[in-house]
Formats: structure tokens, C-alpha cells, sequence
């Protein structure tokens, strides 16, 4: 673009009107009035003609122009786009650093600190500060407040709770707000210090049925913990219900609360209702229930219970058709339990009473409808048509009897990862094969394009697996998880790999069924001076056993450590069926 000057002026003067300072002798010059200046280039300090309806602006003034009206600005080839005008941008960052600034936006941050702090007192203080000088409040406002003196164990803070959730109902000074999951939370878990369950109980049935709000499993706790620490079962089971019909499940916790009320008042079906959903739900209990299990088994209450007489037919049915490991008809025979700490042998036998644990089966119509949601959930989280892909490539290549984390071998001795591991691992991972087959190997495409895979033996042995449709390579930006966990669950084979499957990506799972999986798919590795070990997954479940002859058996949980040798409650006793 030719640039062609305005004025015959220097370019300090020029400079001059480009800052809008005019100068005070042109003011009365009536050419200068009567004819507007054009634009100045602020590189040249030349004044230009820009072209009209351009679509490639050149010069940072055009560009700044072009920007403020909200135009798509093009440089060099390069599209950028501006959503919103320069000024409403502008005007929205002015918003929020006004309500920050605010006199509610300066409460809420000091609320916040005061939360961190766990400081009531000043929290209290900031608040009657903000009543008295009519300062607007919000829910987060009111929820700030409430967990705090939910929090406190003084009864001045408990009084100033209620106060405070009156006031939020009624309004301050202003309206009212309207309360939220958190506000009637925090209000039942004060009415729990209150020693009041039964309007905790209230508040999570306003929330629902009131309000519309669905509560979390942590808004029946205050009411479910209110009612079994004073012992009233039956509040208590109603509570549970109450959970049940809005579909929240009861966890460790809140399961363990019910056995020692169970326990408590001498329910007997209770504790035995109890103990067949910790089996269901966890499986595996921490060292608390498993001291309370063993209390039970302990106790004159459990001595006296149970059947004398049984269908043994009826018996074997239950436990063929419930996968087996468990029949659910009720407590047998009577008299004295032998109750003592043990361990299993590699085949599952009780090292106490030498009863053997059972593999609880999985149903095949489970494993289907499980893959099938992994799927979806993957293709929600990947690129669908990337996913889409690699399932129609396990269709055509597989089943395998093996899949192998790669990422995860890979870094099996080192921190870092090294491709003559992953060599090493995949190898040995073929002796797991009948037939001697090649397990799927899933890599990530950085892994197979990174700079260890430069040489020769490492190309050759990708090259290899490549054609014998034994290696798979991810996408860039995916998560290979997904990618390694279908494949063993479509080709009901093993997975090799270390992952505990913990992280939010297998939350994300939210079943049962996953962790029964993982329990008979998942082989572990560790090294020694031999090479490599292969932990196979154990040949019976680890899980809450009840068995045909009445006995009881239950696994404590263990951390990450899978060579931990697992401590199982057994509970035995002579049962004879007269």
C-alpha cells in the first residue's frame, strides 16, 4: 500500500494529532475545520486512505479499528476472530472487578479466608458488620457462614447458625435467598449437633420434596448418624429407605452405622441384611467394620440365632443362581462362632478352617452392557471418530488373550520410559497365551514417534507387532486408558498393567461390575533377579464369602500394594441340619 502524506507537516506534528492534541493554531483555521484529517500510520506518522471493505488489514491502527467494531481481522494470511466488541470485553472484566470490589464481593472474600482459617468468631463479626450496614448477601454468603458454625463445637455458634438460616429465609433487609443442596446440608448437620436428627431428617425432605433440590448421599448422613447414635432403628431404616427410593446408595460408612444399630438393638435380620449389602456394595471392608463384624460374631446375640433346619436343595439353588459365594437364606444353625484373623493360601484355602473360597461368576450379559457403556462414555471423552475406528480394528484383529498397557511397562523399572522394558514385557506377557500368541500392545503415538524408537531393533520389533495385528497406536490427545481397558473387556482377556485404576477416568465407571472385573482380568508385574514376575489374578474372589455350611469369611482392605499378604475375618461355628 502506497502511503501518502496529509499535510506537508513534520512528523512530530504529525504524532501530535495522532495522540488527538491539536494544536491551539489550527483550532482557527478554517480548512482545518471544515476537512477531517485521515488516519496516521503510528509507524510512518504518515497519514493514509484505507481501502475500503479490505480484507487484509496491514497496520496496527486499521487492525486496533477493526477489533473495536467487532470485525474479523486477517494478517498475513491468519484468521482471528473477535467475538464480542473490544469495549463490551472491556466492560465485562469492569463488571467483575466491581462486584470483587463490591462491598458483597470484599464480605465473600474475607468469608473465604475465614472459612481457610476456620475462624467463626470473625466470620460472625464481618457478618453482623454487613447486617448493619445493609450490605447485600447471597447463598455463598449464608453457606460461608452456616459450614462454619457447623463446624464449631461452641452452642454460641450453633444458635447463630439457626439465626443466621432464619434470617436468609426471611430476607435481608432486601429479599430473601433462596437456599441451595449445600444451605440444607450444612443446616442438617447443624440440627445433628443439635441432637436433633429427626429435623435433620425434615430439612432433607423440604429439599426434596419441597424444593425440588435432589440430595447427595451426604444430606442423609446428619439425620441416618443422628438416629443410630441414640439408638432408633427404626428412624434410622427409614432413612435408609428414603435413600433408597431416591436412588442414592449407601457406602461403607453409612452401611457400617446401620450394622452397629442393627447390632445395638438386637436385629439380628438387620445385621444379616447389613452384611449381605457390604458384600454387594464394597466387597472389601476397612479395619472399623471388620472389628464390628467381629463383635457381632462375638457377641450372645449372634450365638442364639439362626436356623436348625434347611432346604439343602433350596440352599444350592440360591447359591447357583447369586454367581455363588453366597446364598442369602438366613442365618444357619446355632451355638458358638469361632472368630479369628487369617490369611488365604494362592488357592484360596482359609488358613484357619481350610474351607475353600469360591470365584463368584460374572454374568456375560454384565460384561456386554459394560462394554458397551465404556464405549459410549469414550466416545464422549474422545474423538468419536478416532474411537469408532479403533473398535472397528479390534473387531478385525481380535480377540486377544492379552492386552498390554504399554505406557505403563514401559516405565516398569524406571521413571522414565524405556522401549526395551516394553520389549521385555511384552515377551514374557506372550507366555500367558495357550498358543503363544502375541498380546495387543497399546501405545500412545508420542511413545512410538519418540526418540528411543529411532534405532533399528526398536523399528524392527514395532514392525512386528504392526503385522501381526498386535499393536495399536493411539491417537494424538488421547487418553490410551481407554483405549487398552475396551480392548481386554470386549476380547474377555487379560490386561497387563500396574495402573490401580483409581484415578477419575475409571470413577467415571460408576458400576459394581468394574472392580469384580479388574479382579479376575488384571495381571500385576514386578521385577526381581530372575526378570519379570507375573501376579495372576486370584483363582476365588476377594470378597464377602458366605458359604453353604454357614460359615463367614471377610477380606480387609489393603493399600496399593498388592504383595501385601490380605487379613480375612473367618467366622465358623458347628452346624448340624437335624
Amino acid at each position: 500500500m502506497l502511503l501518502k502524506p496529509a499535510f506537508n507537516l513534520s512528523p512530530s506534528l504529525l504524532k501530535t494529532f495522532f495522540n488527538n492534541k491539536t494544536p491551539s493554531f489550527l483550532l482557527n483555521c478554517s480548512s482545518y475545520r471544515s476537512r477531517p484529517l485521515k488516519p496516521i500510520n503510528p509507524i510512518t506518522q504518515f497519514g493514509f486512505q484505507p481501502r475500503k471493505q479490505s480484507q487484509r488489514l496491514c497496520t496496527a491502527a486499521a487492525a486496533a479499528k477493526s477489533a473495536d467494531e467487532g470485525a474479523t481481522l486477517v494478517r498475513k494470511g491468519r484468521r482471528q476472530v473477535s467475538s464480542l466488541p473490544q469495549q463490551s470485553q472491556m466492560s465485562g472484566k469492569a463488571e467483575k472487578r466491581a462486584r470483587r470490589e463490591s462491598p458483597s464481593g470484599i464480605l465473600l472474600s474475607h468469608l473465604c479466608r475465614c472459612s481457610k482459617e476456620n475462624n467463626t468468631e470473625e466470620a460472625l463479626r464481618l457478618y453482623d458488620e454487613a447486617v448493619r450496614n445493609n450490605v447485600p448477601l447471597n447463598v455463598e454468603h449464608y453457606n460461608k457462614l452456616l459450614y462454619l458454625c457447623s463446624s464449631s463445637d461452641t452452642n454460641l455458634a450453633l444458635k447463630r447458625g439457626f439465626e443466621i438460616y432464619k434470617q436468609m429465609e426471611t430476607g435481608n433487609n432486601v429479599t430473601k435467598v433462596v437456599p441451595n443442596e449445600a444451605t440444607f446440608t450444612t443446616m442438617a448437620r447443624l440440627a445433628a449437633a443439635k441432637e436433633d436428627p429427626e429435623m435433620a431428617f425434615d430439612l432433607v425432605k423440604r429439599m426434596k420434596e419441597g424444593c425440588g433440590i435432589s440430595p447427595r448421599l451426604r444430606s442423609y448422613v446428619p439425620a441416618l448418624s443422628g438416629f443410630c447414635k441414640k439408638g432408633m432403628a427404626d428412624k434410622a431404616y427409614e432413612v435408609d429407605s428414603y435413600m433408597i427410593e431416591n436412588g442414592i446408595a449407601a457406602e461403607e460408612g453409612e452401611l457400617a452405622m446401620l450394622l452397629q444399630v442393627s447390632f445395638d438393638t438386637k436385629r439380628e435380620d438387620k445385621v444379616y441384611e447389613m452384611l449381605q449389602r457390604l458384600r454387594a456394595t464394597v466387597r472389601q471392608v476397612s479395619e472399623d467394620t471388620a472389628s464390628l463384624v467381629e463383635d457381632w460374631f462375638k457377641s450372645d446375640c449372634a450365638i442364639s440365632v439362626g436356623k436348625v433346619k434347611w432346604d439343602v436343595g433350596k440352599l444350592k439353588e440360591a447359591v447357583v443362581k447369586g454367581g455363588g459365594g453366597w446364598h442369602g437364606q438366613g442365618w444357619l444353625g446355632n451355638g458358638k462362632w469361632k472368630v479369628v484373623r487369617t490369611e488365604m493360601n494362592e488357592k484360596g484355602v482359609c488358613q484357619c478352617c481350610g474351607e475353600k473360597l469360591v470365584s463368584v461368576d460374572i454374568d456375560p450379559l454384565e460384561t456386554e452392557n459394560f462394554a458397551t457403556s465404556l464405549s459410549n462414555l469414550a466416545c464422549q471423552r474422545e474423538t468419536r471418530a478416532d474411537f469408532l475406528q479403533f473398535q472397528e480394528w479390534v473387531q478385525k484383529h481380535g480377540p486377544f488373550d492379552a492386552v498390554v498397557d504399554g505406557a505403563n511397562l514401559g516405565h516398569i523399572k524406571k521413571n522414565y520410559f524405556d522401549f526395551n522394558e516394553l520389549k521385555y514385557a511384552v515377551n514374557s506377557a506372550r507366555k500367558l497365551s495357550p498358543s503363544n500368541k502375541l498380546p495387543l500392545v497399546i501405545l500412545h503415538s508420542c511413545r512410538v514417534k519418540g526418540r528411543d524408537n529411532g534405532n533399528s531393533r526398536n523399528k524392527t520389533a514395532l514392525q512386528q507387532w504392526k503385522e501381526a495385528g498386535a499393536l495399536y497406536v493411539t491417537p494424538h490427545g488421547s487418553n490410551d486408558d481407554w483405549y487398552w481397558l475396551y480392548a481386554a473387556i470386549s476380547s474377555k482377556c487379560l490386561v497387563v498393567t500396574n495402573d490401580e485404576m483409581r484415578d477419575h477416568l475409571f470413577a467415571l465407571l460408576g458400576t459394581s461390575f468394574f472392580p469384580r472385573w479388574k479382579e479376575k482380568h488384571q495381571v500385576r508385574v514386578t521385577v526381581s533377579r530372575e526378570g519379570l514376575k507375573f501376579h495372576m489374578p486370584p483363582p476365588y474372589s476377594i470378597v464377602i464369602q458366605e458359604s453353604e455350611k454357614g460359615s463367614w469369611h471377610v477380606p480387609t482392605v489393603i493399600g496399593d500394594d498388592f504383595q501385601t499378604r490380605r487379613q480375612w475375618v473367618c467366622a465358623t461355628r458347628t452346624i448340624t441340619n437335624s
